[in-house]
């Protein structure tokens, strides 16, 4: 199909996206990448009467050192997130992540704060940016404000961004592998490419033979991502062992709420959660 007409902005920086956003109203789009937009666009599922451009805005493009945690650009694509040398040292889980979005030519085009302000329950970052206790830099009319990943995600493709706000950047933890840190994403999905069925992002920090703490992020367990609170709990200060791991991701899908659809019952969904959860743990923490 072809879309309906709309105008075509292309800010040069932020102040000028927020502008265009508010002489526009309530019926503009961002677009940065367009990976989520342009297919709902074609079958007319979005009908802005503006697209407001933000991809070519450099304050919303790159990463930066800020000393206990990095600040990604929202306008920033996935291929330049993964293969940043900050990233890798500092946000391994972020970048173990991004690598396993879609192809490389959605890699190349799409971006962070896209796929986060898109709020898909069932895609990876949001789930990393979750587990990570990552901080949402929104500006607008009223100026900048910070959303912590766990206010952000609201509900289906929901983020907590008014209309006239623009995700300009994402304020990322580090994790020091130095400091015991490990981590990984385990994903189930039917078939290469495609949505995760369910996902499990870990970072594990061992001490002295000892979880000594957990965060883990489940992907597709209901309508925003969510954290595995019980498994994290039932882990800290635990032994680091595979019986250990094993009990504790038995409460994995505790608080969750999974669909049930054609590729997948809620039940089906809670039973990867736990065995995924195990997995994901068992090799951030290094545990056999």
């Amino acid at each position: 199909m072809i879309p309906n007409a709309f105008d075509y902005v292309r800010p040069a920086t932020v102040d000028e996206a927020v502008a265009a956003l508010t002489d526009a109203g309530d019926d503009a789009k961002i677009i940065t990448g367009g990976q989520s937009l342009l297919p709902l666009l074609r079958v007319r599922l979005a009908n802005p009467s503006v697209l407001v451009d933000c991809g070519r805005i450099e304050e919303m493009r790159g990463v930066a050192d800020e000393g206990d945690s990095l600040l990604i650009g929202a306008a920033t694509t996935h291929h330049d997130v993964m293969t940043d040398p900050l990233v890798q040292a500092d946000a391994g889980l972020l970048a173990a992540a991004t690598a396993t979005v879609a192809d490389p030519q959605i890699r190349h085009r799409g971006t962070f704060g896209g796929s986060l302000a898109h709020a898909d329950p069932a895609g990876d970052l949001p789930t990393v940016a979750l587990a990570l206790d990552c901080v949402m830099v929104a500006a607008g009319p009223a100026g900048r404000r910070e959303i912590p990943a766990g206010e952000f995600f609201v509900d289906y493709f929901t983020p907590a961004l008014e209309w006239d706000e623009v995700l300009v950047a994402v304020r990322v933890p580090k994790l020091d592998p130095a400091a015991g840190w490990g981590f990984h994403y385990e994903k189930f999905h039917r078939t290469a490419q495609s949505w995760a069925m369910v996902g499990v992002a870990a970072a594990v920090r061992r001490s002295n033979g000892s979880v000594a703490e957990a965060r883990i992020g489940l992907t597709n367990m209901g309508p925003t991502p969510l954290r595995a609170s019980a498994t994290e709990a039932a882990l800290a200060g635990g032994p680091a062992t595979a019986d250990a791991v094993t009990d504790a991701a038995a409460h994995a899908a505790e608080g969750t709420s999974p669909t049930s659809e054609l590729h997948a019952r809620a039940d089906y969904r809670e039973h990867l959660a736990r065995v995924l959860t195990a997995r994901a743990v068992r090799t951030a923490g290094g545990i056999s």
